[in-house]
């Protein structure tokens, strides 16, 4: 039932406060204006029978008089296969200038899914990237972030796996974009010609705040009712930074004590919230989740990245326009390493890792004028081969591909009795040409 009140007691920002009665957290409100114009507001909280609301535009124009209306339902996202292809504002109006979207509105902000329905993650996403399918896999159902800095080439990484993966449905979430990221998604999407399974909803960095939050909620409701179908999706946020400065920005608004930085206490939760959406759904289909999340001042123990560690099952870490071996991890990949890939992977990539770790070492000792060994030389000409053909993040080598390139390399800088490999995987796998 729809409740209609006509004074509104308090404006700060982008935030208005009503006495009303019977109303929900999240519940959606309409805003009539005295121009003959309206706007949208969520409930953020209320205190007894006052109640914050967080306006989807700027208050600019509103009056202390104007009707405000609460529609008793949730903020919704319309779904259906005409999604594909389209892209949304963070309250889920379409900003490409097409037509309507017709289909079943779904509520955001949903709980996780059933645990019982759940699939223990097994299968291998491709990216075609060495450096996350031989060293870092990325699994199917997993949720693993980006951690970068300002500048790194996070978003173009997002795209390359974007235009690489197997996944049915790509949905990506943006979060406080330049107009210039924005519209390389578009551009990428067009060339790459994935289009039309690609679903995008965009907060520009001049939007209001309340989109900045609503966007992951938009992305992952749609993501599950895909996934429900029988699709595999994956979902890629950027950039989670944003979304909790966004949160943080409310609170300040909102007057209510911070946290750790300035956060608010309930910053875990409500990055739980999200990335706990991935799923491996048993007999449907799956959510994979990617996200970046940029560490101010390079910091890891910012509560952002801090936090997020705590939730995700690694992370791919992105440093120098490369995704440092040392710094990176994926808690899922013993789950494919040897089992859905071939069995020379474990050995070969933590060899590879070993000898490029040993080079860094030699690398040093060089810098400090001593007098390089016959190893560490061999150790040095590896690294410098290592670096252009793994971790250059403009390759394109399926895992197979990028393996037999890893013993060729190691063929090239060494001798077989040297790597400390298995006799059965060199006998098997060491070109017999070197």
């Amino acid at each position: 039932m729809k409740k209609t009140y006509d004074q509104i007691v308090d404006m700060r920002g982008n935030l208005l406060s009503v006495h009303a009665k019977d109303v929900s957290l999240g519940e959606i409100a309409k805003v009539e204006k005295q121009s003959g114009e309206s706007t949208y507001a969520s409930v953020l909280s209320f205190d007894n029978e006052l109640v914050t609301l967080q306006c989807f535009e700027n208050t600019r124009g509103i009056f202390t008089n104007d009707r405000v209306t609460f529609l008793g339902k949730q903020m919704r996202v319309t779904v259906s296969e005409s999604l594909l292809g389209r892209r949304l504002s963070g309250s889920g109006v379409p900003i490409d200038r097409g037509p309507k979207i017709e289909g079943d509105e779904i509520e955001i902000g949903s709980p996780s899914f059933n645990p019982v329905r759940r699939v223990i993650p097994r299968e291998m996403v491709r990216t075609n990237i060495p450096m996350i399918d031989v060293f870092n896999c990325l699994v199917k159902s997993q949720k693993i972030p980006i951690f970068s800095v300002a500048g790194e080439p996070y978003n173009q990484l997002l795209m390359r796996i974007a235009n690489q993966t197997d996944a049915d449905v790509v949905v990506i979430g943006g979060m406080g974009l330049r107009f210039d990221d924005y519209q390389a998604f578009i551009d990428n999407a067009d060339s790459a010609g994935s289009m039309e399974k690609t679903v995008m909803f965009i907060h520009k960095a001049t939007d209001p705040a309340v989109e900045c939050i609503l966007v992951p909620d938009m992305a992952l409701a749609s993501a599950e009712r895909f996934a429900i179908e029988g699709k595999n999706v994956l979902v890629l946020l950027t950039d989670m930074t944003a979304f909790a400065d966004a949160i943080k920005e409310i609170m300040i608004t909102m007057d209510q004590v911070p946290s750790n930085r300035g956060y608010p206490g309930s910053l875990y939760s409500d990055l739980a919230a999200r990335y706990e959406k991935a799923v491996d759904i048993d007999g449907s289909g799956s959510i994979t989740i990617i996200s970046v999340t940029t560490m101010p001042g390079g910091d890891v123990t910012h509560p952002i990245p801090d936090n997020t560690g705590y939730i995700t099952e690694g992370q791919f870490y992105l440093h120098g326009g490369r995704i440092d071996p040392f710094g990176s991890l994926s808690r899922l990949k013993q789950q494919v390493i040897g089992k859905v890939t071939r069995e020379d992977h474990g050995d070969l990539a933590n060899t590879q890792i070993r000898l490029y770790a040993d080079s860094k070492k030699a690398r040093e000792r060089e810098s400090m004028g001593f007098k390089l060994s016959k190893w560490d030389e061999k150790l040095l000409n590896f690294s410098i081969l290592f670096e252009e053909r793994m971790m250059n993040l403009e390759v394109n080598y399926t895992v197979e591909e990028a393996l037999d390139l890893g013993w060729k390399t190691l063929a090239e800088c060494f001798e077989r009795h040297e790597v400390g490999i298995k006799d059965s995987l060199l006998e098997k796998y060491w070109p017999q040409s070197s």
